[in-house]
């Protein structure tokens, strides 16, 4: 789709050279491509009736919930069928785990204060993550020299354990929330770099030509060409990113626990007193926090991208 748009852009700046003069042939370029663009978001796709929103919302619901209703029948079967009652605290049944948690205060009071030191940690996290990874990606996508230097970098970020890191990151910045803040970049960065690249290079061939024989400049083709055919890898790559953000962040509350405490140290906590039935609900509540933020990602992807490209992504 995006270079579909893209071939359309250049199309219409040709048209603009055969009337305008040589001195402003690089205006008239960024003119087009500016109307084109704007046609191009200018696109909508049709209005859909409330019934037909339902009926979306519902079929995107309906695997979440059979997936929910199936984790809960076999969290009670292995309970229930396959652990003995002197042994059945090892994985106690959902409504015990309920019963035992939500109406004490000592247990949900410090593990909504963690739930939402870990949101702090994750958000701060994922936007230094967009920043740099939008930022690393541009830098390589102008200099074939600089995508040689520093992309071989983003890999060993992906791929080295951060459990052989986490020492470091320890002792250089000490155990509190900057601690915590890195290890989440360090998880959540490499999605953005590489997504953010892969869309930037998208732009056909025959539109950066068109482009060079309007005298853009790196600026004009960089705004009017690369990063409008990129917008749907980059909100690719920030919906993973996202949930890479919210491990990065239960990870370095698990690891780094001076401050206030993260719902990764409640999870800590719990597994070394064995006190089963928080431990679960720390879980559940983590997992809860997961889905939230990945949805929400996948939402804004759907309207922005949809909105602007008439298409619909997953």
């Amino acid at each position: 789709m995006s270079q579909n748009l893209a071939l359309k852009a250049p199309a219409s700046l040709a048209d603009t050279s055969a009337s305008g003069s040589p001195a402003s042939s690089a205006a008239d370029a960024a003119a087009s491509a500016e109307t084109t663009t704007a046609s191009m978001a200018a696109r909508r796709p049709r209005a859909r009736s409330a019934g037909s929103v339902a009926r979306g919302a519902w079929s995107r619901a309906m695997p979440i919930v059979a997936a929910l209703i199936g984790i809960i029948a076999i969290w009670y079967a292995v309970s229930y069928l396959l652990l003995s009652e002197s042994r059945r605290f090892l994985l106690p049944p959902p409504h015990q785990v309920l019963a035992e948690t939500i109406g004490n205060d000592k247990v949900i009071g410090p593990m909504i204060a963690a739930l939402g030191q870990t949101i702090t940690v994750a958000l701060i996290g994922l936007a230094i993550a967009v920043l740099i990874g939008m930022g690393w990606a541009i830098v390589m996508s102008q200099w074939t020299l600089a995508e040689k230097i520093l992309y071989p970098y983003a890999v060993i970020l992906q791929t080295i354990p951060i459990l052989a890191l986490t020492p470091l990151i320890g002792i250089w910045m000490g155990y509190g929330l900057p601690a915590r803040i890195v290890v989440c970049v360090i998880i959540a960065v490499f999605p953005m770099i590489s997504n953010t690249l892969f869309g930037l290079q998208s732009a056909t061939p025959a539109a950066h030509d068109l482009f060079t024989l309007q005298k853009a400049t790196k600026w004009q083709r960089m705004t009017k060409l690369m990063l409008p055919a990129a917008i749907p890898s980059i909100f690719t790559g920030l919906r993973q990113s996202a949930g890479l953000a919210v491990i990065g962040a239960i990870v370095g509350d698990f690891f780094f626990q001076q401050g206030s405490q993260g719902i990764g140290g409640l999870l800590r906590t719990y597994t070394l007193r064995l006190n089963m039935e928080p431990l679960f609900l720390a879980i559940i509540f983590t997992a809860l926090f997961g889905v939230i933020v990945f949805s929400i990602f996948a939402a804004l992807d759907r309207v922005v991208v949809g909105r602007l490209f008439g298409v619909a992504t997953r």
